[in-house]
């Protein structure tokens, strides 16, 4: 048979046969859906160790950012090989493989299929049944990969000898960088969280990071969060952020970690759900991050973290809540204004504010230390009963939990806010999140509150389009969605967790043609880093 090239058309065929231009057009136009940022600081006060020591972190990061790829995908190599063209090649980049994790995890790459939910924690051909009666210990752990053995049968691997070559390389890294370091407590994390990645045992290394409180540099590295895991929501994936403290910034937000069992006692709940113990010892601080690698860097980038996941850790000491502040400025500027500019009624605009934002993110983060992390009939961890529906709804939890606590702290006099502030910027950046898509635990968190707000008239849409919030009912809506979702969680109830996702969880066709009007003005949906030690001045 002859082959029949065309001029006009490229037919790679794990693309696509569009004309090249057209392909080539959407793919440039996709790339610009990120607008691009620089990660830097001021680091002219760091000494001659401390910068050394953030070269080897640098490093570090990288391998996080390799095994993220594995859990993903396979491997950035494999995944890069898929396509010659070099626009499909950066977006494959920006979304860790050839899925769009903004638009659903759809493929943008012909041939791949759907994503796997289980991604690489599971075998794709896994059954429910299968999973339920595999007699393991570790099945559900969070540092397992579950496999076939050469009979068929499902085994599990532990994550440190799954990936045994790059974590032995990164806890040596770790363990040279934990000797330039000047702070005694980041050195004793450091040491302990070397051995950590040898062993799966991370509770030292995260009471050790917990009791860090005067270094300048901070360094979050591991298997952490479990959005990959779409299956069961069990699985940690790899990732890495290098961080450096805003001291002056953090000083001024530690008095709200005090008020923590305070702020419990405030629930709007039943008694039997405020019964866990908030603890005074968390920490809030300010930050400018200088690197993401790994899961946290795929396609939505964070702009606040609330660590350690463990609940045991947090029983004992709390958590700490770090505020990216360089990268929430970035969005802010280049993404919630202008959303905010074509979709917020124009007598609202002057409660758009980054000080409101800031707020709204810190005090998210703050409420996912409250409320109820185990169930109250049967005690066990709220994560582990509600399985795949657990991030959509801890997530929702911690946005309406947070915009209830800043009126609540106004109230107290430990805030001064006009909540209107907080209540339009806050409507202005549910369209932001939501571009995310229903494949993200965030996105499918803010189309809940999207239709619960709409059904409770917390603002109203007028025939353009144009969003008016109506204060005293957007009070009201907070409440009791708040109390809807921790009830929820403290009953360990499966079923009406699935029922208000379901229920709330979907896209409106007035809110798909808001989105649209977003993405037709090119106002991107997020960001992406140039990031690096050479960006860092090093």
């Amino acid at each position: 048979m002859k082959k029949i090239i065309h001029t006009s058309i490229l037919c790679l065929s794990i693309i696509s046969c569009k004309p090249f231009n057209e392909y080539n057009q959407n793919m440039t136009k996709k790339l610009n859906e990120y607008a691009e940022v620089k990660l830097t600081s001021d680091i002219s006060d760091l000494t001659t160790n401390q910068k050394e020591m953030l070269q080897i972190l640098f490093d570090v990061a990288q391998i996080m950012d390799d095994l993220f790829w594995i859990q993903a995908y396979n491997s950035k190599d494999i995944a890069l090989n898929i396509t010659s063209d070099s626009a499909t090649k950066e977006f494959i980049k920006i979304n860790y493989g050839p899925w769009d994790r903004l638009n659903g995890n759809k493929p943008f790459v012909k041939g791949v299929g759907e994503k796997p939910k289980g991604a690489k924690f599971y075998p794709t051909d896994i059954t429910k049944q299968e999973f339920d009666s595999l007699e393991s210990d570790d099945k559900k752990s969070w540092y397992t990969v579950l496999s076939r053995n050469e009979s068929g049968d499902l085994i599990t691997i532990p994550y440190s000898t799954k990936y045994k070559q790059q974590l032995e390389k990164a806890s040596g890294l770790i363990k040279k960088a934990s000797i330039l370091a000047e702070d005694d407590g980041f050195k004793k994390y450091l040491e302990l969280r070397a051995n950590a990645l040898l062993t799966d045992k991370y509770f030292k290394s995260d009471m050790a990071w917990m009791d860090m409180k005067s270094n300048r540099i901070d360094f979050i590295v591991g298997p952490i969060e479990n959005y990959e895991d779409k299956l069961y929501g069990y699985k940690t994936s790899f990732e890495a952020y290098i961080l450096l403290k805003d001291m002056e910034w953090s000083s001024k937000l530690d008095k709200f970690s005090e008020l923590l069992p305070d702020m419990q006692k405030r629930l709007p709940v039943d008694e039997k759900y405020k019964q866990e113990k908030a603890s005074s010892n968390s920490d809030l601080g300010a930050y400018d991050v200088v690197y993401y690698a790994g899961d946290c860097n795929a396609a939505t980038k964070t702009i606040a973290i609330n660590l350690p996941n463990d609940p045991n850790v947090y029983e004992q000491k709390g958590s700490r809540r770090l505020q990216l502040k360089n990268a929430m400025k970035a969005k802010f500027d280049k993404i919630l204004v202008p959303i905010s500019e074509m979709l917020i009624d124009d007598k609202q605009q002057q409660h758009i504010t980054f000080d409101a934002f800031f707020e709204n993110t810190m005090f998210h983060e703050v409420a996912h230390g409250i409320g109820v992390h185990y169930t109250i009939n049967s005690g066990e961890q709220v994560r582990t009963v509600l399985k795949d529906k657990y991030s959509a709804l801890e997530e929702g939890k911690a946005d309406i939990l947070g915009l209830f606590l800043v009126d609540e702290l106004v109230k107290m006099g430990e805030l001064e806010s006009d909540k209107r502030n907080n209540y339009v910027t806050f409507t202005a950046g549910l369209f932001r999140s939501i571009r995310f898509g229903a494949s993200s635990a965030h996105g499918i968190a803010n189309l809940v509150r999207y239709n619960y707000f709409k059904e409770h008239n917390a603002f109203t849409r007028d025939n353009n389009g144009i969003y008016t919030v109506n204060f005293s009912e957007m009070r009201l809506a907070v409440e009791n969605l708040t109390r809807k979702i921790i009830t929820i969680q403290g009953d360990g109830d499966y079923e009406a967790a699935t029922e208000l996702l379901d229920k709330y969880g979907i896209m409106p066709d007035d809110l798909k043609h808001d989105l649209s009007r977003i993405n037709n003005n090119d106002i991107p949906k997020d960001i992406k880093f140039v990031q690096g030690a050479e960006i860092l001045g090093l």
